[in-house]
């Protein structure tokens, strides 16, 4: 099952979860921590529920339940341990066009809940779409064990100072200069070590400084691809996707190594004419973008050096990684 990673703003809406025990409660404090208004309907509180609504930080709907409830929720969540009734929540939720999650039950659910590292507003989510929680949990447990806390501060940092980025730096090529400039800078080292003035008063005079930011300088970079297995690209290549500003993929590239490119990078054609294709990569290379052209070496192993002469004919810095082939068992000799 492919789901759509989605993160959702729950502040001040109304959530239904149904269920009062251990599972929901731990479900409840993930949605109060968003800001959700969430209605809880169980015959039983846990303690720590209990002590939530004498707070006033939820609400209990009392009675029978009344299925109309699902039409004031933005979500709904179903940790009951009665599999017929969480089959006819469901059942009533879907009819309602309304997102309802089964706790320990993909099938029924059309949203899952992810195992979450949470750094302030930087939050990173990991899912196995219900198919492997444990191993979702392990992923989260390592990137917990990665992430220092001050990335939380870090992130805050931007968005503190977010219009002020937007107004000073309105050109979006040289904003992404400026941000991979402080990313690589002391910041984040001064927050962690408690220097929180110190590590401001740097972003700020960066912020300030922008103009002497030398101009990046532009390249292409060609990557022919002669095996569809994802795992057999260089680190070299790797790196080369996630700087890309614009991308070139021919028609047999799989996607699952087209996916590891920059989500923002621009597109642009593969064009049959080699030489108005080069000399379209390196205006695009002057303009000051890194441009990655994924070959499909596996078709026309011959295809790319025409390409190859004619842009570096043009005399902007190209780079052609070596492509990686899969390992072959060696011939077992004869007796």
């Amino acid at each position: 099952m492919s789901l759509f990673p989605l993160f959702a703003n729950l502040q001040d809406r109304p959530v239904l979860v149904v269920g009062g025990g251990e599972v929901a409660s731990r479900k409840i404090e993930g949605l109060l921590r968003a800001g959700a208004k969430v209605r809880v309907h169980a015959h039983e509180l846990a303690a720590e529920l209990q002590q939530w609504l004498q707070q006033g930080r939820l609400q209990r709907l009392e009675g029978a339940f009344d299925p109309a409830w699902i039409d004031d929720a933005w979500l709904v969540v179903a940790a009951t341990d009665d599999a017929a009734f969480n089959r006819q929540l469901a059942h009533e939720a879907e009819q309602r066009l309304r997102m309802i999650n089964v706790v320990d039950d993909a099938a029924l659910s059309s949203y899952q809940l992810p195992s979450v590292v949470d750094r302030g507003a930087l939050q990173i989510a990991v899912s196995s779409g219900g198919a492997a929680p444990m191993l979702a949990r392990q992923l989260r447990e390592q990137l917990e064990a990665q992430l220092d806390h001050s990335l939380a501060d870090f992130a805050d940092l931007f968005a503190r100072h977010r219009a002020a980025i937007r107004a000073r730096l309105p050109d979006l090529a040289r904003r992404r200069q400026w941000f991979e400039h402080v990313l690589q800078g002391p910041m984040q080292a001064m927050l962690a070590a408690g220097r929180t003035a110190q590590a401001e008063e740097a972003f700020l005079e960066a912020l300030h400084n922008h103009q002497q930011l030398t101009r990046r300088e532009g390249r292409v970079v060609v990557i022919p691809i002669r095996d569809p297995d994802p795992g057999l690209l260089t680190l070299k290549a790797l790196r080369a996707l996630n700087q890309a500003d614009a991308l070139l993929v021919d028609a047999g590239i799989a996607e699952p190594i087209q996916l590891l490119a920059r989500r923002d990078a621009h597109r642009l054609p593969v064009l049959s004419d080699r030489q108005a294709l080069a000399a379209r990569m390196s205006q695009q290379a002057q303009s000051g973008d890194c441009v990655v052209y994924l070959h499909d070496a596996a078709a026309d192993p011959g295809d790319s050096r025409e390409l190859i002469t004619r842009l570096a004919a043009t005399g902007v810095p190209l780079q052609v990684l070596p492509a990686v082939t899969p390992w072959r068992d060696p011939p077992v000799a004869g007796p």
